[in-house]
């Protein structure tokens, strides 16, 4: 018995609609939105001297959500005919052809340039500057280096760092030595995270042409070498906002066991440069930002 076409035709306007607005919220990367809103925010919030509830910092967190958004979907959009030949991303909604590419560059271009806007006029010209020099370094140097050299891992450490320098801007508008130390944990959590992903997914990505260091260097020393160091270097980077006298002293025992423990995970790798220690790393490093974050919004006087 057929149902009532009255009925089902509104019904799979709907269900259109949803699978719709979720390709498009896929679309803006929000894992990743969501990292940087909380790495803003702690710059925010250590560079205010009550609460942060306040209109700038409002501000502030929608415009960074609006432009990492849109750097999400631009990355995306110009990344469409790699992720079409990676397992693990041949499903996006612009390669599995759910989003058109004309649309999905509409979408990008007027998210970015709405957060822009928004950091210049709502909130000051050093987050918009922040912003636009993030922007151009992510989707114009980084993205087309991935099919050139493993340098692009470190180049892309540089505008992945900024989220909490944008948080500390939107409350002093200036920035200081201890955002800088903010930017340094950032910058160097990023290598044994991505390093991780890519040693799990290297054929992957050498099928893609992404010429990141375990894809053409196939016995992975270097890769543990990256690893390793730039988790050893995190330790003391991370503590010392301890010494610097922006938390209490207390925080740098959490710091130094968490750090000692993703070294761990990152030595492990290493040595034995198995699947099983990459995707180990990978889940240390996801717990290990928000957890160090909670000490550091703890630790505060």
């Amino acid at each position: 018995m057929n149902g009532n076409p009255q009925t089902s035709a509104p019904t799979s306007q709907l269900t259109g609609m949803a699978a719709a607005m979720s390709d498009y919220y896929a679309l803006a990367k929000p894992s990743i939105v969501w990292l940087i809103l909380m790495s803003a925010v702690m710059g925010c919030y250590l560079a205010a001297d009550g609460s942060l509830l306040s209109l700038p910092v409002l501000h502030a967190l929608l415009a960074t959500a609006l432009l990492a958004a849109g750097t999400g979907a631009l990355n995306q959009w110009s990344e469409r005919d790699v992720d079409a030949r990676m397992r693990r991303t041949v499903s996006r909604p612009i390669p599995a052809g759910r989003i058109q590419p004309r649309a999905a560059l509409l979408y990008a271009g007027g998210l970015t340039l709405a957060g822009l806007a928004y950091l210049l006029v709502g909130v000051n010209a050093l987050c918009f500057a922040l912003g636009a020099c993030t922007v151009l370094t992510y989707n114009f140097l980084y993205t087309p280096l991935k099919t050139r050299t493993w340098w692009s891992t470190a180049v892309g450490a540089f505008p992945g760092a900024v989220p909490p320098l944008m948080g500390w801007a939107a409350v002093r508008d200036s920035v200081a030595l201890e955002v800088w130390v903010l930017y340094g944990i950032l910058f160097l959590w990023q290598f044994p995270h991505f390093y991780a992903i890519a040693w799990m997914y290297r054929e992957d990505y050498g099928r893609a042409g992404i010429r990141m260091l375990p894809v053409i260097e196939a016995t992975g020393r270097a890769t543990g070498r990256q690893i390793v160091a730039s988790a050893a270097l995190l330790i003391p980077v991370a503590m010392a906002p301890a010494w610097l006298g922006m938390v209490e002293p207390w925080y740098a025992v959490p710091a130094f066991l968490l750090g000692t423990a993703y070294l761990v995970c990152g030595i492990r790798l290493a040595r034995d440069r198995r699947a099983a220690s990459a995707k180990e790393l990978l889940k240390a490093s996801v717990l290990y930002l928000p957890v160090l974050y909670l000490f550091l919004l703890l630790a505060k006087p």
